[in-house]
């Protein structure tokens, strides 16, 4: 099949560097092209053509309107929509722009924290899996604030496990409350930056918002809410499962976590990896997945996750990891020690 798009400005940026833009849509969408005068012609399997005529006509539109890619930003689009045939290049440049929440505005600084965006506002269970500092939490307590001021829902639920680095609840001073709150702390701190205190604790005391740890959520159905799963890493097979089927009417959920930091017991499944290989043939669940290019704290942050992949792959750890918390219990090693995950820092201008 051929056919052609007509561009008549924005030529440069769109072949990019050494036509860099022009050898990926060629190679990903298996497709070749030809410049004419003032079109781009395309030949290949008609699928394949429509979909970079569908891309390239969202280019000129946006080109059109004013918008202007920097270095380097439409290589990096053009790797996600010609991957993913559910997102296009018009939605993930809407995706990308200011937002305000509260009493904060937020700008999503990466590809992929413009995809969890776009996926969030578009799909009502998302699972955000990656490394600390990738934005995942803070960007999902901030659309829920928003889903909840735009009366999109009538509460938020914030949940986690209760599971840090082996530590016992019950060694912990105080009454339960004062016990579960260190580790909802992270979720209290992304609240508080969103929305002024005097209306996190008024929430909080109507039960407008809800923060508790993940066995509060038992025999419950949650209906009009937005529900984040916390630190999902963490969470049992049975505790994935039953969070995920507490999902009501006009309810969206997101499931966070990262599976590098796994502080369950030895013998101990854990939930996420095993929803992760369960739900993936689902349609209408997303799943969106951060690396260390998305990290928004200190640039040694990137170096040292970009330093720990390095030493797991060479040192053969990162097939053990999966299987070590899918295997019996008469199979496992003893765990190597976990450091607590970090909160997750803003994603802010």
């Amino acid at each position: 099949m051929k056919t052609s798009v007509r561009i008549s400005r924005g030529i440069e940026s769109l072949f990019g560097t050494k036509d860099e833009n022009i050898r990926l849509l060629e190679t990903n969408l298996r497709i070749r092209t030809r410049l004419r005068e003032d079109s781009l012609e395309l030949d290949g399997e008609a699928p394949d053509v429509d979909r970079a005529e569908k891309i390239l006509s969202d280019y000129v539109a946006l080109v059109e309107s004013g918008h202007i890619f920097q270095n380097g930003d439409l290589n990096s689009y053009l790797r996600v929509v010609t991957i993913d045939a559910s997102t296009s290049l018009k939605s993930l440049i809407d995706s990308g722009r200011q937002r305000t929440f509260g009493k904060k505005v937020v700008t999503p600084k990466t590809v992929n924290q413009r995809i969890y965006l776009d996926a969030i506002e578009r799909h009502d269970l998302v699972f955000g899996i990656g490394p600390a500092g990738t934005g995942k939490t803070y960007l999902a307590v901030a659309m829920a604030v928003n889903a909840l001021l735009n009366k999109q829902v009538s509460r938020i639920i914030l949940t986690r496990p209760a599971v840090e680095a082996g530590e016992k609840l019950g060694f912990l001073p105080g009454t339960l409350q004062e016990k579960i709150d260190p580790y909802l702390r992270p979720l209290y701190d992304a609240l508080f930056e969103m929305l002024d205190a005097d209306k996190v604790e008024k929430y909080l005391e109507r039960n407008v918002i809800e923060v508790a740890p993940i066995a509060f959520m038992r025999g419950r159905t949650l209906n009009d809410s937005f529900i984040i799963l916390d630190e999902a890493q963490n969470s049992t097979p049975e505790q994935m499962k039953m969070v995920l089927t507490r999902q009501g009417f006009n309810s969206k959920m997101l499931i966070t976590g990262d599976i590098t930091q796994i502080d369950l017991p030895v013998g101990r499944g854990c939930g996420l990896l095993e929803a992760m290989e369960v739900l993936r043939g689902i349609d209408e669940i997303r799943f969106v997945y951060f690396d260390e290019r998305d990290v928004v704290r200190h640039t040694l942050v990137q170096k040292i996750i970009r330093a720990y992949d390095r030493y797991q792959e060479a040192n053969g750890l990162s097939r053990q990891m999966s299987l070590r918390w899918s295997e019996p219990p008469q199979k496992l090693a003893a765990p190597a020690a976990a450091d607590d995950a970090a909160p997750e820092s803003p994603s802010t201008h």
